[in-house]
């Protein structure tokens, strides 16, 4: 059996409201692509690279932009 894995991206959105920073900002003053942040609403998956992009935007570890969930064993 295998166990099943969510992506849940709901570290970025506490980060991004503990540092004060809104979409807006993100996407209109650092840059940020819309459609990328657009699918990480919606929990897709997206490139390491968009991680590591926004770490550096927001001076954070990956583990407050991402977290891999476990469902149980199917």
């Amino acid at each position: 059996m295998h166990k099943k894995s969510k992506i849940s991206y709901e570290p970025l959105w506490q980060t991004m409201r503990d540092r004060g920073i809104s979409t807006y900002e993100l996407t209109e003053k650092r840059g940020f692509n819309r459609g990328t942040l657009h699918r990480m609403r919606k929990g897709e998956y997206v490139h390491l690279t968009t991680l590591e992009e926004l770490c550096e935007i927001l001076d954070c570890r990956v583990e407050e932009v991402v977290r891999i969930e476990l469902d149980k064993e199917e």
